[in-house]
């Protein structure tokens, strides 16, 4: 357990929820309150959890570097160094720009929870939730995330070789464990001791009320946030994240609600249905949009679907992250690779049928073959300049290297 004093920590609130989902509103209506900075997304507890671990082409060999790092500051408890790098940091930031409370407002941080809540456990937290359906037209629309492909083997076979080769992330792939990971972690998160949960219906229909309420929760008085509809925003235009839409926004509106309806096919209502399950849909309160999409044609498969999706990316997640006790990449040696496929194979059979992960597996191969053939060639041109270089310090006077 970590024993740190928080009387001289900066004060600090987690705002989480979904990409998508409206937390760049959320922040910047709250930082409307003059105490109250918003930076557009930090992502600095996603950095610190992941201190130690380097991408596997790191010249210094990512297996040491992590080794390494974890021999050093096992000798110490590292958490407490943690939090002083992050109350450093977010100090800073607030004195800068003269603020009392910072929000952290970066998605995907229900990846970190757990980091979360032993660094920081008595900041507070603001879980927005909003309707999966409208996540989905969201990214669809702002992002060009091909829902379709959710259902469709091949892409899930390309998005498992991507991970099992050590790739980035595949924007398909990170996209849909944000709604078959990140929804049901986010929704067991709600009932956590200082949380707020903040519903995005509510708070486009009625934002100074919800604001106001907030803001109450935080301990600060509503009435002096600034009457401005929507405030600055040119501290977004200087950063590269951020809903960029909030710019051309003058005043809050509930349009975005419903406009799911009629931005998703029938097709793409079904996939959501199946990524997030209608039991989670009831609990989080969207039955009536469940059974807008069930009149369209949607059909229930009941959970095992979606428990199916649930088991495939919390495997490939495992493995990305390295819970599995080794990465699953091309330098995994062949025993664990086999355990590793083993397991994959039979959590996405559930849901995919068995020929799902094979397809990944001879998708990894062709391109561990291609990344073999590709290295051979930047060897050989290495040694042909080595060589040409040799030859010219030969032809040097004195003829030697």
């Amino acid at each position: 357990m970590m024993n740190h004093d928080v009387s001289n920590s900066p004060a600090l609130c987690f705002v989480l929820g979904l990409p998508r989902s409206g937390t760049t509103l959320l922040a910047h209506l709250l930082q409307r309150h003059p105490d109250i900075l918003a930076p557009p997304e930090p992502w600095l507890m996603l950095a610190l959890e992941a201190f130690g671990k380097v991408d596997h082409r790191h010249p210094a060999g990512a297996s040491l570097v992590h080794t390494a790092t974890s021999e050093f500051l096992g000798r110490i408890d590292r958490a407490i160094v943690t939090r002083a790098f992050a109350d450093a940091a977010y100090g800073r930031y607030l004195a800068a720009a003269g603020k009392r409370t910072l929000l952290d407002k970066t998605p995907r941080y229900w990846t970190v929870l757990d980091f979360l809540d032993s660094l920081y456990p008595e900041a507070p937290r603001l879980v927005l939730m909003r309707n999966p359906y409208a996540i989905a037209a969201s990214l669809k629309s702002t992002w060009g995330v091909p829902l379709l492909a959710a259902s469709c083997p091949s892409a899930i076979a390309s998005c498992l070789a991507d991970i099992a080769l050590g790739q980035p992330t595949p924007a398909i792939a990170s996209s849909l464990a944000d709604l078959v990971l990140g929804l049901p972690a986010l929704a067991a998160y709600r009932s956590r001791p200082q949380t707020q949960v903040v519903h995005y219906e509510v708070l486009v229909a009625q934002p100074d009320e919800e604001i106001r309420c907030v803001l109450a929760g935080l301990g600060y008085t509503p009435a002096d946030m600034s009457s401005a509809p929507m405030g600055q925003t040119d501290y977004l235009r200087t950063s590269t994240f951020g809903d960029r839409k909030i710019l051309e926004r003058k005043t809050v509106d509930d349009r975005s609600v419903q406009a799911w309806q009629s931005d998703l096919s029938v097709e793409e209502m079904q996939v959501v249905t199946d990524l997030v399950g209608a039991e989670l849909l009831i609990e989080l309160g969207y039955e009536q949009d469940l059974q807008f999409a069930k009149q369209a044609g949607v059909v229930d498969k009941g959970p095992e679907a979606t428990e199916g999706y649930r088991h495939l990316f919390r495997t490939c997640w495992d493995f990305l992250d390295g819970k599995t006790g080794g990465s699953f990449d091309i330098a995994a040696d062949g025993a664990e690779r086999d355990s590793i496929g083993r397991q994959a194979e039979e959590n996405s059979s559930l849901a995919f049928g068995p020929s799902v992960f094979q397809q990944a597996q001879r998708l990894a191969a062709t391109k561990k073959e291609e990344n073999l053939r590709m290295a051979k060639s930047i060897a050989a041109q290495l040694n042909e300049e080595l060589t040409a270089s040799k030859a010219d310090r030969d032809a040097l006077p004195g003829g030697h290297s």
